[in-house]
């Protein structure tokens, strides 16, 4: 993993970024801010494996190698950008170290504070919109099993205050930016970003449609971009993952760019395969290498952009006199 880095924001407040093993290979980063109101932790990892210990080493080491006086016990403060598991997974282990308070956007607050409750409808729309993606019985199972890896690990917690729109905490500005997640949040710290997983340096954040979950989808992830793009005096971003952002203008228009190729691609296999045809296919034909639990973030991520293609008249569904008869038929698009 990567070292811990250090940024100082325009407003005199000290940002230490620590990366954390969310999950086998894969780096999560939280921020410690100090010197802007009491001490803060932005996210806080997975709770799996070895991330709790990790997070509570990579405080340690703020007295160690950069001369701070704090320990995980004087966090007195925890800011959650939006309800992912690799962001807020380790709440409950931070919050049995630490008095402090939870804030996160109210669109996520029931993520965290009835876990339970949402991981039952959040798998059941989730297969729900399988089977219409035209994914067989046998094959969703398997999906569905590997969906629910890492789930029982967390549990609920209660949260003290809201991250909403427009809310000044100490001189930070909370950003509502939903699409890859219905929470998301991106905290703007004087010349700072806070972007989480709204903007990320090299990838494109994953999205699913909205017909899994309210608020997500790439018509509210567009708006939200274009909101982001609108700040200005952002010297640096710094993301949930991969590396800082010195160029958030030119990386907001990258990302852009790169969906509308996908939804150009969406069109182009669709073509190419004949119509009518299922996600399930359009994902195949999109994303043929994908194994494993990427395989159900490719339907995901198709089904965000065959939703935007529909509900801006590029798609119709073909199969209605099958959707008019049967409970959850699989949809067949069509190009307009």
């Amino acid at each position: 993993m990567t070292a811990i880095e250090r940024f100082d924001a325009s407003t005199g407040a000290r940002i230490y970024r620590l990366p954390v093993e969310a999950f086998p290979g894969f780096t999560v980063y939280c921020y410690v801010l100090l010197e802007q109101g009491v001490p803060t932790l932005i996210d806080c990892g997975s709770g799996i494996g070895n991330s709790g210990d990790q997070l509570v080493a990579g405080i340690a080491a703020l007295r160690t190698d950069f001369g701070e006086t704090l320990d995980i016990s004087d966090i007195r403060r925890v800011l959650i950008t939006h309800g992912h598991i690799d962001h807020f997974g380790g709440l409950g282990g931070v919050l049995d170290l630490t008095t402090a308070q939870v804030g996160v956007h109210p669109l996520d607050r029931r993520v965290l504070t009835n876990y339970e409750e949402r991981v039952i409808i959040a798998t059941k729309d989730l297969r729900v919109y399988l089977e219409r993606a035209g994914i067989p019985a046998e094959r969703r199972t398997k999906l569905m099993e590997m969906y629910g890896f890492g789930k029982k690990f967390f549990r609920s917690v209660n949260v003290d205050f809201a991250l909403d729109e427009g809310v000044e905490l100490d001189g930070m500005r909370f950003i509502h930016t939903p699409g890859h997640c219905p929470g998301q949040v991106c905290i703007v710290i004087g010349d700072v970003l806070i972007s989480a997983d709204h903007v990320l340096a090299v990838t494109t954040p994953h999205q699913a449609p909205e017909s899994i979950t309210a608020y997500t989808g790439l018509g509210h992830y567009f708006e939200a971009l274009a909101k982001v793009a609108r700040l200005d005096g952002i010297r640096v971003a710094l993301g949930g993952h991969e590396t800082p952002i010195y160029n958030l203008h030119e990386r907001i228009g990258e990302i852009r760019a790169s969906h509308e190729r996908k939804l150009e691609r969406v069109e182009t296999i669709m073509r190419e395969l004949g119509q009518p045809c299922t996600i399930g296919a359009i994902s195949r034909g999109m994303y043929p290498e994908r194994h494993g639990y990427d395989v159900l973030l490719a339907l995901e991520e198709v089904g965000a952009h065959v939703e935007y293609l529909y509900q801006h008249g590029r798609l119709m569904v073909a199969n209605l006199d099958e959707v008019e008869r049967e409970d959850n038929p699989a949809l067949q698009y069509a190009l307009v």
